[in-house]
């Protein structure tokens, strides 16, 4: 019996089974056919330690808020050069 190659791809597919979607590692290795000691070590090659993952959804978060704060200065510098405008033309 030869060993089989999985892809790269395959094995984080499987290793974020266990690790985002919290499935058990027992289930996961007898859904996809592979042993336990395999998904265990593939876990230790591709997955991320929580503390990683947890900077990494904060850094995307504050990207997002810093773009939306970006936005919205803009919109608000518009709406003052706007009023200045119309309220010259009150006058």
């Amino acid at each position: 019996m030869g060993k089989a190659n999985f892809t790269e791809d395959f094995k984080r597919d499987a290793v974020v089974q266990i690790t985002e979607r919290g499935y058990p590692v027992a289930e996961v290795a007898a859904r996809l056919g592979i042993s336990k000691y395999s998904l265990y070590e593939w876990r230790k090659r591709y997955g991320k330690p929580a503390a990683v993952a947890r900077d990494d959804d904060q850094a995307a978060e504050v990207r997002r808020l810093k773009r939306e704060l970006q936005r919205v200065t803009e919109e608000r510098d518009i709406l003052k050069k706007a009023a200045a405008y119309f309220a010259k033309d009150a006058k």
